[in-house]
């Protein structure tokens, strides 16, 4: 009887290369391709930052933008006080079928009396206008203000025959303080109010408010570069007084109060900057009592304001 044969080796069905295999398997062989950037994977922390970022100069574009055109006062109250103080508007949007309370009816009788637009407005287009802020049905339209140029305002204390006294800010960015110094800008015989294009208050409808009606009387400048503009006023015979803690004179002790000056103010934090520091004639300091106290800006330029304007009627 023969001897039996060993069996080989058999090859299972579906393992190795076979007829018609070609191709198989060849997705788990390819990459996945360029690994995304930092700020395109949803959860990385630069896709944050990224979108932050873009949130920050969405923000910054619409303020620029509202800026450089008409402002909006939105809600009733705002509305109501604005038209009051005689802040120009162009047209008063007014919601459709909104409760008319004594604050929207009043509104609407002084816009009538000033000859401003009334339009009626739906719910989306106040929105839009308001940029969704609170609006109650109602938003008041301001024009853009119109700026003077500091020659302007040297020009204006030569027509009256009087001695230049102008205001500069410097890093001020509430346009409450603004309107404030506007007001008392006037009310101690200032010539003007000068502000710079970038980090600063503008004319709004919150300065035309807090100045209560001062704006229509006192030009207000707007300049590119305010070291610059202060070297210019240097250059035609004004002195430049910065405001800070630690002045070179006390303001009851100010010499200069007689001569065409130009009164810097700057932020309450951080006071006037160095480069616009270099470029004062003298640092003025306004004596208080408690050394860990400090004055709001409006505050501090309406003392200013008060000693020049009070030592000048002594002198004349």
């Amino acid at each position: 009887m023969p001897p039996k044969s060993r069996g080989g080796a058999i090859r299972k069905p579906g393992k190795g290369p076979t007829k018609g295999s070609g191709g198989q398997g060849r997705r788990k062989l390819e990459g996945k391709g360029p690994t995304p950037r930092a700020e395109d994977r949803v959860y990385h922390k630069a896709h944050k930052e990224a979108q932050a970022k873009k949130a920050r100069q969405t923000a910054q574009a619409k303020r620029k933008k509202r800026e450089a055109g008409a402002d909006v006062v939105a809600g009733r109250n705002s509305v109501l006080e604005a038209l009051r103080e005689g802040v120009p508007a162009t047209a008063l949007f007014v919601g459709q079928r909104i409760d008319a309370d004594d604050r929207v009816k009043e509104s609407i009788a002084l816009a009538a009396e000033r000859g401003i637009s009334m339009l009626e407005a739906s719910k989306p287009d106040l929105d839009r206008l308001t940029d969704d802020a609170i609006h109650q049905g109602i938003a008041l339209q301001v024009p853009s203000y119109d700026y003077a140029h500091p020659d302007d305002l040297l020009a204006l204390a030569a027509d009256r025959f009087e001695t230049p006294l102008l205001v500069a800010l410097d890093g001020i960015t509430d346009p409450r303080n603004l309107g404030a110094i506007v007001r008392s800008t006037a009310a101690f015989g200032g010539h003007g109010v000068i502000i710079p294009e970038r980090r600063s208050a503008s004319m709004t409808a919150a300065a035309w408010k807090t100045s209560a009606g001062a704006a229509s009387r006192i030009p207000v400048a707007r300049v590119v570069n305010l070291a610059r503009a202060l070297q210019d006023l240097k250059k035609q015979g004004v002195f430049v007084l910065g405001l800070d803690m630690d002045g070179d004179v006390e303001l009851p002790e100010l010499e200069l109060a007689s001569s065409p000056v130009c009164i810097v103010v700057g932020s309450e934090g951080k006071g006037v900057s160095r480069l616009v520091g270099d470029l004062c004639d003298q640092i003025v300091s306004i004596p208080i009592q408690a050394s860990t106290e400090s004055l709001n800006a409006g505050i501090a330029a309406a003392v200013t304001l008060y000693e020049v304007a009070r030592t000048r009627s002594r002198e004349s």
